[in-house]
């Protein structure tokens, strides 16, 4: 038996306008760019593959099951541009073969940086979360995957209206240097803390699912790729190695972005034919190798709930979906990103204190742009902005150098810091 969990990341950040050291005005994201990129991947990703996974679950008669974890960057761009997605992910939440991961809102590094942010974000997000989809997120997934043992003992703390813990447990990367021999094709459980083992709700270890880099990265990444020795990739010869896992684990954690479908991989790869074919392939290939018809997908609490952790996985240092490396040298590489990053941080308290202490006496018209700035300033918080600063591989042409709307790294530290330095003013004078 294989189970399947089918996760996807949906994210949009709110891009920066041009802004050197002679602006002064308040606004300092690029509507324009941030509608048309947000239009243009609808019409290639959002719309056409959720529309998809609608019919797959349809006719599949629910046994076809994915997840999501959506941003609330995002979710507020979808409703202001395209409300649509929203619609047809809220379609997907009434099947009830979709569940959502809670996240970060603004998609961001908090937990690096600020605990009081970090769970103000989470909690920003939940609400969100239910608003729009009715669920109360179980299970979290941190920005780019990023894990370390404190995380986890941070989740297994955080809980509910009831005081009873919030998260069965939290998806990660599964990396060869800390799983060893070992396969990432279990639920594990993250070490015991100084008062004892991190438990989630109903009396069970808070669990980890770990993503199978390889099987992912093989959509995700070398789907398209022409010189890829297993190119072209089918839905059949994909279901074998998914059905092969058996004898080395019983679950399967497909984890990749969702522009994977439409955007990063066009529909001319044959990404969507490929995606359309995979359940029943994933259903048939076990009936063909053995007789059994066992072979699923299930959502990440259900993952959670029917497994047990088969032992520990020990990440003392952070780790991250990113890169080869799958560290945080893709956000905290550099010089820049180290100083743009304590930057913004150091503003937070000064912040939040303004706002506190100017809330008795503070006029209408104060309080909103109180608000702003802290809207705007959690703006700046994504993780997006940092990582257009990455200069490890600019040189290389990577993935970096595809997602940054800047010229060059130097580029876009300096109009983020110029936009930070706008923020200090602004708060000098409320």
């Amino acid at each position: 038996m294989a189970s399947i969990v089918f996760y996807s990341q949906v994210h949009q950040p709110h891009r920066l306008k041009p802004y050197s050291v002679f602006h002064t005005d308040p606004f300092y994201f690029n509507d324009e760019a941030n509608r048309q990129i947000c239009e243009k991947v609808a019409n290639k990703c959002y719309r056409p593959t959720t529309k998809l996974m609608l019919d797959l679950i349809r006719r599949h008669e629910g046994n076809f099951r994915i997840s999501y974890s959506i941003t609330g960057t995002v979710l507020d761009q979808f409703k202001k541009y395209t409300p649509d997605v929203i619609e047809l992910f809220q379609e997907l939440a009434a099947t009830g073969c979709c569940e959502f991961v809670g996240e970060t809102y603004y998609h961001s590094l908090c937990f690096l940086y600020s605990q009081d942010e970090f769970r103000q974000q989470v909690e920003m997000h939940t609400k969100l979360t239910e608003e729009l989809f009715g669920q109360t997120p179980k299970v979290f997934r941190n920005t780019e995957l990023i894990y370390a043992n404190e995380l986890a003992n941070a989740l297994s703390q955080i809980k509910d209206a009831n005081g009873d813990q919030r998260f069965l447990g939290t998806l990660c990367e599964g990396t060869d240097r800390h799983l060893g021999y070992r396969s990432p094709n279990f639920v594990y459980q993250p070490p015991a803390s100084k008062q004892g083992a991190l438990m989630g709700p109903d009396g069970r270890p808070f669990g980890l699912l770990l993503k199978n880099y390889k099987l992912s990265d093989d959509i995700a990444f070398r789907f398209g790729n022409k010189g890829w020795e297993e190119y072209p990739l089918n839905a059949e010869k994909f279901a074998r190695w998914v059905h092969n896992i058996n004898g080395d684990g019983y679950l399967c954690n497909l984890f990749m972005d969702y522009e994977t479908f439409g955007e990063h991989q066009w529909e001319d790869t044959g990404i969507f034919k490929f995606l359309e074919k995979l359940p029943e392939a994933v259903f048939d290939v076990a009936h063909k190798e053995d007789g059994s018809t066992e072979n699923h997908f299930i959502t990440p609490s259900e993952a959670l709930t029917r497994f047990d952790p088969i032992g520990e996985y020990d990440v003392p240092e952070y780790i991250s979906w990113a890169d080869t490396e799958r560290d945080l040298t893709a956000w905290r590489g550099n010089a820049m990103q180290h100083n743009a990053l304590e930057e913004t941080y150091r503003l937070e308290r000064a912040i939040k204190d303004r706002i506190s202490e100017a809330k008795p006496s503070a006029t209408a018209a104060q309080k909103t742009e109180m608000n702003h700035l802290l809207n705007d300033w959690r703006k700046l918080t994504t993780s997006d902005h940092f990582y257009y600063m990455c200069t490890k591989y600019w040189a290389d042409g990577d993935v970096h150098k595809y997602f940054s709307p800047y010229d060059s790294p130097y580029d876009g530290y300096i109009n983020f810091m110029n936009v930070l330095d706008n923020v200090r003013t602004r708060l000098a004078g409320v």
